[in-house]
């Protein structure tokens, strides 16, 4: 009995000793994108913090792989963000004429729209303030060859800082577009399906229609300022950007036929369908986040290996820096990394410090862990945290995966039956309307100032932090008593 004990401990210490866990993928995430951000000053601070780390405990081999790993992960992310300075790139007043490619369309702006190309594989923004260019540059959408003559400008330092992360190098000045050629097939067939999900926004009117598209597609060039300034004070912005969510429904519906297929082909549909919808929705970095950790959990799935969501958020973020270390300086890229970190780890830990199960509690406390996630970029980027996030969050964000989640077949169906656009139609609007009269009552009750949310939310962090710590030696306790209260005394 001893004998197997001993064996069946010496197993498991067998299997753990090699694993890294998931605090340390999680280190290794933040090493990386902060050497990413500030250079090599971070590498040699997580160097010897990983030194002083590494060799406090005898497990030398789990240490060492994570070390060399971080090590040489965080000098190839500041090799590879030395990127050369825009003169580099283009040459003050030197003249183009040829074929450009639209990576994304049109921002607009009260006086001007942005257009971002792409020139011999060279990205450049193209700021349009003529009437007719921009009524050319309408019609164009993300894919398309365009024939344009202009000028190249470097970009200034201030402004190089600020698009560095979309990879741009210089602007082009655009005096005349001339032919367009379709883009490639994944990029037309993804065009024709943002059609039809306008065509079925247009079905309910302007204002409507541009929360629609946000909800369902992330587009959100259209909604009209009060609405944009609404949904941000509010703390409901995230709702029209493209997430995990988005991913998670969009999945869920092609479930039934995803289904009835084997478990490898199924994986191979799955990550197709996935990759699909990042190019539909413009492959914005919170829904390319989103696509890889859900393609890592499901390729581990499929293969009978477990992944905890803390270590594909890990994972993914640290593929994702590896691979594009400019993803670091994108306010989206950390936003969906926080939040994502807030459902996954904080919302799961509420749950288990209030000792409460069930629906509500489950939707309460993951909301809560969002919120909790993205507090801090949110303070230092934006300068606040709304106060009303939480119960805006609970009102307006079960209705906004109900509309996600029928989005994209209403608008095949509108399309497809246009006898069916009512009474398909009417019930999402209705929907649409409730998330944006939310957003507005939400704003009129948020406080001027930013200081009430700030002083929540930091608050609320920090009652959270003491519950889960007091949690944490009230576990410790009860496991010493365990241990400890079970030997036979000594007389």
């Amino acid at each position: 009995m001893r004998s197997d004990y001993d064996e069946e401990a010496s197993c498991d210490r067998h299997l753990e000793s090699p694993a890294i866990s998931d605090p340390e993928f999680v280190a290794i995430a933040v090493a990386f994108w902060l050497s990413a951000q500030w250079g090599l000053v971070i590498v040699v601070v997580a160097v010897v913090a990983a030194i002083v780390y590494c060799f406090r405990t005898p497990v030398h081999v789990r240490r060492g792989l994570l070390l060399a790993f971080a090590f040489f992960g965080a000098v190839l992310i500041v090799v590879r963000c030395e990127v050369p300075d825009s003169e580099e790139w283009a040459a003050d007043g030197t003249a183009f004429t040829g074929w450009m490619t639209v990576v994304r369309e049109v921002d607009r702006y009260p006086s001007s729209e942005r257009l971002l190309v792409e020139i011999h594989g060279i990205r450049y923004e193209c700021w349009l303030r003529r009437t007719s260019l921009r009524a050319r540059s309408a019609t164009l959408v993300a894919g398309d060859s365009v024939m344009a003559s202009g000028v190249i400008a470097p970009l200034s330092d201030e402004r190089q800082a600020r698009v560095r992360w979309q990879h741009v190098r210089g602007e082009l000045d655009i005096e005349w577009l001339g032919d367009v050629v379709p883009g490639s097939p994944i990029h037309r067939a993804s065009n024709r399906i943002r059609a039809l999900v306008t065509r079925a926004g247009d079905q309910m009117g302007s204002r409507s229609g541009a929360l629609f598209r946000g909800l369902v597609i992330g587009d959100d060039r259209d909604q009209p300022d009060d609405m944009a300034s609404a949904f941000r004070r509010s703390g409901l912005s995230h709702l029209t950007a493209v997430s995990g969510q988005n991913v998670a429904l969009v999945l869920a519906a092609a479930s039934p036929l995803l289904n009835k297929v084997r478990p490898r082909r199924r994986l191979a549909l799955s990550v197709a369908l996935i990759c699909w919808f990042v190019v539909l929705t413009r492959a914005e970095p919170s829904i390319v986040r989103a696509g890889v950790m859900a393609s890592l959990s499901l390729g581990a799935s499929a293969f009978g290996r477990r992944v905890t969501p803390v270590r594909a958020l890990a994972l993914t973020s640290i593929s994702l820096l590896l691979i594009d270390p400019l993803l670091a300086g994108s306010v989206g890229f950390v936003l969906s990394v926080c939040a994502t970190f807030g459902v996954v780890a904080i919302g799961p830990a509420i749950l288990r410090a209030a000792n409460r199960d069930g629906p509500a509690a489950t939707i309460v406390a993951v909301t809560l862990g969002a919120q909790l996630g993205v507090f801090l970029p949110s303070v230092i980027v934006f300068g606040r945290s709304p106060l009303v996030a939480l119960p805006a969050n609970l009102l307006a964000a079960p209705v906004a995966g109900l509309v996600m989640l029928v989005g994209l077949p209403i608008s095949m169906l509108v399309a497809l039956v246009p006898v069916m656009a009512m009474p398909a139609v009417v019930p999402v609007e209705l929907a649409v309307s409730w998330i944006d009269r939310v957003a507005l009552r939400m704003e009129m009750i948020e406080p001027v100032s930013p200081l009430p949310g700030v002083l929540a939310h930091g608050a609320l962090g920090f009652m959270v932090l003491i519950a889960l710590a007091r949690r944490r030696f009230r576990l410790s306790g009860a496991k010493h008593e365990v241990v400890y209260g079970d030997l036979p005394s000594h007389r």
